[in-house]
C-alpha cells in the first residue's frame, strides 16, 4: 500500500499534461485577442481609405 501511494505522488504525468494544457489555453486566448484587435484595425485602415477614395 505505502508503495503505491509513493508511486502515485512521485508520477508527474498528469501533472504535466496540466500544465501543458493551460499552457495552450493562454496561448490560444492571447492569438484570439491579438487576430480581434488586428481585425479592428485593418477595418479602421479600410474604411479610411474607402472614405478617401
Amino acid at each position: 500500500m505505502r508503495t503505491s501511494v509513493t508511486l502515485m505522488t512521485r508520477d508527474e504525468k498528469g501533472a504535466s499534461m496540466v500544465e501543458y494544457a493551460l499552457l495552450v489555453a493562454v496561448v490560444a486566448m492571447v492569438a484570439l485577442v491579438a487576430i480581434q484587435t488586428l481585425g479592428i484595425n485593418l477595418e479602421s485602415l479600410f474604411n479610411t481609405f474607402a472614405g478617401a477614395v
